[in-house]
């Protein structure tokens, strides 16, 4: 992403997330993710997916990450950001996510990460900071707690 990809970054996050903010208490609360390094994935010339991240030290937390379009988008955004650690001398990508989201839970298993941490009732704490957070993910499955999974870059 370019500093002229910030209005469209912001629109989606926004249309995604509910706002620019992500808040995970992995993440220590709130994080601007429209203010974060990442990939903007591109077909037919429409966006077809987001990643955003942020690094510390040798690690990185994958904050946000959307996939509009099938085929591969998704897998294609963390294999830019992997390539990208292991080229920086990277080690270890974390993400966090919310025990409703099976479909990322899949995705992040399929694509190497391991299960690392259960915070029991996170969500309650998150939606103090982000009162917007709903009570039931998409498939009816009350969003309660933040699994962190790890990946180790190598």
């Amino acid at each position: 992403m370019t500093p002229a990809d910030k209005p469209e970054v912001t629109r989606l996050l926004v249309r995604e997330w509910g706002a620019v903010e992500v808040v995970a208490l992995a993440l220590g609360g709130l994080v601007d993710a429209s203010a974060l390094p990442g990939w903007l994935a591109e077909r037919d010339g429409e966006v077809a997916g987001l990643l955003t991240y942020r690094t510390i030290g040798t690690s990185a937390d994958l904050v946000t990450i959307n996939a509009f379009a099938g085929g591969g988008v998704g897998a294609g955004l963390l294999a830019a950001l992997v390539d990208d650690l292991r080229r920086t001398g990277g080690t270890r990508l974390t993400v966090t996510t919310t025990n409703d989201n099976t479909r990322a839970l899949r995705f992040y298993q399929r694509a190497g990460f391991r299960l690392a941490a259960l915070r029991v009732d996170a969500v309650a704490e998150a939606r103090r900071i982000k009162p917007g957070i709903p009570e039931l993910g998409d498939d009816g499955i009350p969003i309660r707690d933040e699994i962190e999974l790890v990946m180790e870059v190598r």
